[in-house]
């Protein structure tokens, strides 16, 4: 009834602390149910962790393992899998020698990398990435593409470049995998599978992780989406609203109605909104000076960045990185600090949008 295009394919997952249990399940849902609807194993998978002990979730459930990492790096020819799965949570991953040992093995063996959620950072750590489009979560979207200028970042629910896959998390993981299906067989499969899942719809590569701020229901408004994508790509260098206007062959007054119809907001509180969310992400997910993160999301006064965004958290961005630090170290899954030489990278790469931002002089209300 299927046509069958590919062989078995076989996953080995890889769970690290504080993985996405809903990323993880979503990820083999798919395979068992594409399984069921072909009424054979086509779909394997083997899960495993460090030390092949059990391993906690970030709800806290632990998940049992089949094997260790190092037995997984000692497979025998004939067991190697289709694919190596890294599954993250909301964290990026502690540097691991052995898991970046695998995962060059894995890619010299020309087998697909795939990341999901968090798990995309051990990937890009070692250069497997780079020059690749990968999804990254919103939240860890700022830190990323400051620590991997040579990857190509993108907001989507999930992307597919080449032998790289990756998705950003949560039920994302169903999608994604769905196209392992699909590759394999056909979308009538895929379908079925669907309505095994009760799922209405199953998102392309490339579609949008999550709907604009503010937005309570999908906009199909093409004109508004486009602007708010030239926003997204220019936080550290704000755009005037007449050339964003400009661009979409809109007048300035059209889309102020389009903004207030759609959104609630004028655009420039809206731009204004999006770069305090870029910054509000980098005061909680990285060790950047707040007076450079504040420089980087175009703000030209320190003074007038901490007051947009007390007005806007009800609390300063000192106070805000104190509580995240605090939360991190009496939380179950907190992660260590990363090394002071990325940070130190990264750092490099904000006072540089800092000096842009300072040469050019703008700033929005």
């Amino acid at each position: 009834m299927f046509k069958m295009k590919a062989a078995r394919r076989l996953f080995s997952l890889y769970l690290g602390p504080g993985f996405s249990l809903l990323a993880f399940s979503g990820a083999l849902e798919a395979l068992r149910l594409a399984n069921e609807v072909l009424q054979s194993d086509i779909y394997g998978w083997r899960v495993v962790s460090d030390d092949g002990l059990p391993v906690r979730s970030s709800c806290g459930v632990t998940i049992s393992v089949d094997r260790s990492l190092k037995e997984e790096r000692h497979v025998q020819m004939g067991s190697f899998p289709s694919a190596a799965v890294i599954c993250g949570g909301s964290h990026p991953l502690a540097a691991n020698r052995a898991l970046y040992g695998w995962l060059r093995e894995c890619r010299a063996r020309k087998l697909c990398l795939v990341g999901i959620a968090s798990g995309v950072f051990s990937i890009a750590e070692i250069g497997l990435a780079d020059g690749r489009r990968c999804a990254v979560h919103w939240e860890q979207f700022p830190s990323f593409v400051e620590q991997f200028p040579s990857v190509v970042a993108v907001q989507a629910a999930y992307e597919i470049d080449g032998d790289t896959y990756s998705c950003s998390g949560g039920d994302a993981a169903f999608d994604m995998f769905l196209q392992f299906v699909i590759e394999d067989y056909d979308p009538l499969l895929a379908s079925r599978v669907c309505e095994k899942a009760a799922t209405l719809r199953v998102r392309q590569p490339g579609d949008r992780q999550r709907l604009p701020l503010h937005a309570g229901a999908a906009i199909y408004h093409d004109g508004l989406l486009k602007i708010i994508e030239q926003m997204e790509r220019n936080l550290d260098e704000p755009l005037a609203l007449e050339d964003i206007a400009a661009s979409t062959c809109l007048s300035r007054r059209q889309v102020e109605r389009i903004f207030s119809k759609h959104i609630g907001r004028s655009p420039a509180r809206y731009y204004l909104e999006m770069r305090l969310e870029r910054a509000h992400l980098l005061i909680l997910n990285s060790q950047l000076p707040i007076v450079e993160i504040a420089m980087a999301c175009g703000f030209i006064s320190a003074s007038h960045f901490s007051k947009a965004y007390r007005e806007n958290y009800e609390m300063t961005p000192s106070e805000a990185r104190s509580e995240a630090v605090e939360r991190r170290r009496s939380g179950p899954a907190a992660r260590p600090v990363r090394d002071v030489a990325q940070a130190g990278h990264a750092a490099g790469r904000l006072r540089k949008h800092a000096k842009s931002a300072r040469s050019t002089g703008f700033i929005l209300p």
